[in-house]
């Protein structure tokens, strides 16, 4: 089944539920810093186990301390889908394990 890309209410509302996200040229983004380097790189190991379980994934960068995240969907015109809230609500799940902000 084709997932259909959200209307701008449709985003407005979910980004409201997830302070911090934002759109940007038809990708859901977010950066996260973090208390060091490595505790960086074991959320960008999670997050990338998450995109697997989800067979859903963004475009990730790892800084120095820092995690971001931008990503939309392919199958729907490189359009932000449900899809993508799914990933960006369960990498908020994972953020404070990881001390982000």
């Amino acid at each position: 089944m084709p997932v259909e890309p959200l209307s701008l209410k449709e985003i407005e509302d979910r980004l409201a539920e997830l302070p911090g996200w934002a759109v940007e040229d038809d990708r859901l983004t977010r950066s996260y810093r973090l208390g060091s380097h490595f505790a960086a790189t074991a959320m960008v190991i999670h997050i990338a186990q998450v995109q697997d379980e989800l067979d859903h994934h963004s475009d990730l960068t790892l800084g120095y301390n820092t995690v971001s995240l931008s990503v939309n969907t392919h199958s729907a015109g490189g359009k932000v889908t449900e899809l993508d809230f799914a990933l960006a609500q369960r990498v908020e799940e994972l953020a404070p394990a990881h001390g982000a902000h």
